[in-house]
């Protein structure tokens, strides 16, 4: 069984708390520049056993009377239709999604704000559906010199050429579909242009990671960075803080670099800045709701390793450079890390060698292994993912459970209609085939009944996975890694 590391029902209480106390350093008005996923960061919960996937928006739900939601979309991403890799949707779509899910939870969208705006096609079009959904939107405007020539972001050729955004709540959480969004910038656009409306407001960050009262290479930071490999980020000792109070914390290099010239902005609009560093500027109490450094250490280790393995893979698929492998692989030779320390990859390769086939392993929570090797039926994971439903319900391993009067004419179809060469079924086939086998066969039922038991498993492909694998094994939440090697089809 996985040891819980965190406190989850802790920081939901003293994390409101804490940005609560925040609002009441300034008029009433705290801009809350919101970083990484709000409300499915499963890395968090990977690295932090007990840290809940929506524990954000749950934080948030505490104190939803006094908040609203802007969210900013950068232009020049709707543009180009860039997509969130981990969920596979525009980032238009992530917008949406995002709103969908405020509304759920019964918090307020405001608002949302179009950053990097110089007449783009596609973010005219986005503009023009979300107005007529009702939602207000906002244009803010690519600002020469920024974020170094205060002078000018200063003026009104700057922050006074963005449209200012109306807001009605004491907390406005600014938060976006992806990095690169302009989030900093919409809230000292705001700070600027609430000034000059008579409002002394604040600003605020919240990011889970690095996590700044723990040390800097503690595994939880260096998983950090081995997740954002690809964007260079780096953890470091916040120099400014230790100048002004002689404390060690951590920050990361773009918030440490970026801050004397916050600092000059928060000087020239109130004539004092606020904050004598990055880690003033943030609200996060994670790293108050640890309960056990031991298990947090050995989640954050296994991350680091997933990382490098899914870094591989994505240098293969043209998604990541290879600079992004070395810098994780430093990462590893840190911490004394191998490949061989995820069980499921050398069973799945014991697998294949045994069979000559391709293969998957699934690791258990009980430590336990299933495996599975590709068919003429069914693919490697696919024959995996059964084989671990069985093992779970204490199936023997001989037993069918799916009936070929339900496989059969699916594989017909598959080789007849859409011309396919081999038939083979993926996972998202043979769960249906499950379900409705389940109708009248108890022990498909029973396998069925196991499928959330399998969040947060631990598995590996010989292979890079079909999308029909792929995708169902993300959307139960396995933790899954493959080797480099593909087929081309």
């Amino acid at each position: 069984m996985i040891k819980q590391a965190f406190d989850n029902n802790q920081y939901i209480k003293i994390q409101s708390e804490h940005i609560l106390e925040r609002i009441k350093q300034f008029d009433n008005k705290l801009y809350l520049e919101f970083g990484g996923k709000m409300f499915d960061d499963y890395h968090a919960s990977r690295v932090l056993p007990g840290f809940m996937p929506d524990s954000k928006i749950q934080m948030l739900k505490e104190i939803k009377n006094k908040i609203e939601f802007v969210i900013v979309a950068n232009a020049n991403d709707i543009q180009k239709n860039k997509v969130r890799n981990d969920i596979g949707i525009t980032y238009e779509s992530e917008v949406l999604r995002l709103i969908s899910t405020f509304k759920s939870f019964g918090l307020k969208t405001g608002s949302v704000v179009i950053s990097f705006y110089e007449n783009q096609p596609n973010a005219d079009s986005f503009i023009t559906r979300l107005s007529n959904m009702g939602y207000r939107v906002y244009k803010h405007y690519k600002i020469d010199g920024y974020p170094v020539d205060v002078d000018n972001i200063l003026s009104d050729n700057g922050f006074g050429k963005n449209d200012y955004i109306e807001t009605t709540k004491p907390l406005v959480v600014v938060t976006a579909p992806g990095p690169g969004s302009g989030k900093m910038a919409t809230c000292l656009s705001q700070l600027y242009n609430e000034y000059k409306h008579g409002v002394k407001a604040g600003y605020a960050k919240y990011e889970t990671f690095p996590i700044w009262n723990i040390p800097l290479k503690h595994p939880v930071n260096l998983a950090y960075e081995a997740a954002t490999a690809d964007l260079n980020d780096v953890n470091m000792i916040d120099p400014y803080h230790l100048e002004a109070y002689g404390e060690l914390t951590v920050n990361y290099n773009r918030d440490i670099e970026v801050f004397p010239v916050l600092k000059t902005i928060f000087e020239r609009i109130y004539g004092s800045s606020p904050y004598q560093s990055p880690t003033d500027m943030g609200v996060n109490m994670v790293g108050n709701c640890i309960i056990d450094n031991d298990a947090a250490i050995e989640a954050s280790k296994a991350e680091i390793i997933r990382r490098y393995l899914d870094a591989i893979v994505k240098v293969k698929l043209g998604k990541f450079k290879s600079t992004a492998v070395d810098k994780i692989k430093v990462i590893m030779n840190q911490l004394e890390l191998s490949v061989d320390m995820r069980p499921c990859v050398k069973a799945a390769m014991d697998k294949m060698e045994k069979t000559g086939r391709k293969a998957c392993a699934i690791e258990l929570h009980d430590a336990s292994i299933v495996t599975g090797k590709e068919t003429t039926l069914l693919s490697a994971p696919a024959a995996c993912l059964i084989n671990a439903l069985k093992a779970i319900a204490g199936i023997a391993h001989k037993m069918p459970l799916l009936p070929p009067a339900i496989l059969n004419p699916i594989i017909d179809l598959k080789q007849q209609a859409f011309k396919f060469d081999q038939a083979r079924l993926h996972i998202d086939d043979v769960l249906l085939v499950l379900a409705v086998a389940s109708t009248t066969n108890p022990l498909a039922a029973a396998a069925l009944e196991q499928i959330p038991t399998l969040y947060g498993a631990q598995m590996h492909s010989t292979h890079i996975m079909d999308y029909d694998d792929e995708h169902p094994l993300k959307e139960l939440h396995l933790d899954i890694t493959s080797n480099p090697e593909m087929e081309i089809k």
